[in-house]
């Protein structure tokens, strides 16, 4: 990295240009290294915590998949030096970074997700991390400037617990981070942790995105009783004591437990449970702040008569979206009993795929799903089998129907459309 020059911008007057005074060469180099990297990143989010033990990765890991599953390109990156959850939480156990002379190369969970970890280094799961501030500082910073995430929507940070070295610093490094969700459980020893979590914030500056109350009640998984273990709403007292945002309650759920041991993500594998829907209430105003950040960026843009506006528009209008019912990550063999639906946006001319975005299926009720995916701006859908009446209401929503298509990933099914290659068979389905 020793002839990292600073690209963030054109502008004269950056100060990221400037050597700071007792600043020697290598830090100055550094230090635009890393805004050159974040300049890539549209929101960097930090989840934090004022004590352990209240799920704050869990937290973090599902709010990222739920970002990508929304469309969002996300980066994870985990900075719990001590206790790196986030690969055993992910089935990421054993795999390893692999880093070039320039760039470390994070791993791709999916099309949308890229995670780093500090655990995907280590030799040994077992292995412990004796190491002082300087050391953990050098780390941070490494990962922050070095790993190649590319153009990313949102990049969360999972910290470690507390007000330590390791989130001092990544405040530190990014200037001017986007803001933080707290993590905190019902109870007041946790809340009166997470007091101190928000003044840390306040103190450096660095915006509270909102609160979020986990393990807020114990869901029965034999008849959906909800049992308040640890009490609830203390989460949601505390945010409007301290007049921060209060972003949602997750339920203690057994299946998150399940699905956090076994590595299996679980507002994918569970995308129809309540809880998690509750995951989902707690991106909204975070999805929300992307899309005013995108707002004010095109507003900015057609304020200056960029050319490529019209060209964007005409762009837009080309675009068709395609729905397809999902079950286990592949083509639902029957529509209405999918666990959710894939909503793929493309060009047709070009035969490129512009977007995909994850939604989870609606109750099922009969005639809902044609009028539910028209309200989605599905214009196809590509189905293995369906009954006649599905057939004439998809027909009375305009949406074009493919039958008999095999079970395969998505985005297979749909360069195979595209193409028209799309090898399909008999309609399965006679109701």
């Amino acid at each position: 990295m020793t002839e990292k020059t600073c690209n963030t911008c054109e502008t004269d007057s950056c100060t990221t240009k400037d050597q700071k005074p007792e600043e020697r060469s290598e830090e100055v180099m550094d230090r635009q290294a890393l805004q050159s990297r974040m300049s890539k990143i549209k929101n960097k989010i930090l989840v934090i915590s004022g004590k352990g033990g209240v799920g704050k990765s869990t937290v973090a890991a599902n709010m990222a998949i739920s970002l990508g599953l929304a469309g969002k390109r996300v980066g994870l990156l985990d900075v719990d030096i001590h206790g790196p959850s986030i690969p055993k939480l992910l089935h990421l156990e054993d795999r390893t970074l692999t880093a070039t002379e320039e760039v470390i190369i994070p791993i791709a969970l999916s099309d949308n997700l890229k995670v780093v970890s500090l655990g995907l280094i280590l030799r040994g799961k077992d292995d412990a991390v004796i190491w002082r501030g300087p050391m953990k500082m050098g780390v941070i910073k490494q990962f922050l400037k070095d790993v190649e995430w590319g153009e990313l929507d949102y990049l969360i940070i999972d910290l470690p617990p507390g007000t330590g070295d390791e989130p001092l610093s990544v405040c530190q490094l990014i200037e001017k981070a986007d803001g933080a969700v707290v993590v905190t459980t019902p109870q007041e020893v946790a809340l009166a942790d997470v007091r101190k979590s928000i003044n840390f914030c306040h103190a450096l500056k660095l915006p509270v995105l909102g609160v979020v109350e986990n393990m807020s009640g114990f869901i029965c998984p034999k008849c959906n009783e909800i049992t308040e273990i640890f009490k609830s709403g203390g989460g949601e007292r505390m945010a409007e004591d301290m007049k921060v945002p209060f972003l949602g309650r997750i339920p203690l759920d057994p299946q998150i437990v399940e699905a956090c041991d076994s590595g299996r993500p679980y507002v994918y594998h569970y995308a129809r449970t309540e809880t998690a829907k509750a995951f989902e209430r707690v991106i909204r105003p975070i999805l929300e702040m992307n899309e005013s950040n995108t707002t004010e960026s095109n507003t900015t843009t057609h304020n200056t008569a960029n050319p490529k506006t019209e060209d964007l528009k005409e762009k837009e209008e080309k675009s068709l979206r395609i729905a397809i019912p999902i079950a286990a990550g592949r083509l639902a063999m029957h529509f209405g009993h999918c666990e959710e639906f894939a909503l793929i946006d493309v060009d047709p001319d070009k035969k490129e795929i512009l977007n995909k975005e994850m939604v989870a299926a609606p109750e099922h009720q009969p005639g809902l799903l044609p009028r539910w995916l028209a309200e989605r701006g599905a214009q196809v859908i590509i189905a293995g089998g369906m009954g006649q009446r599905a057939l004439n209401l998809f027909s009375e929503n305009n949406i074009k129907v493919q039958i008999g298509a095999p079970a395969e990933p998505p985005e297979a099914i749909v360069k195979s459309y595209l193409n028209g290659t799309l090898k399909t068979g008999e309609n399965i389905c006679d109701h």
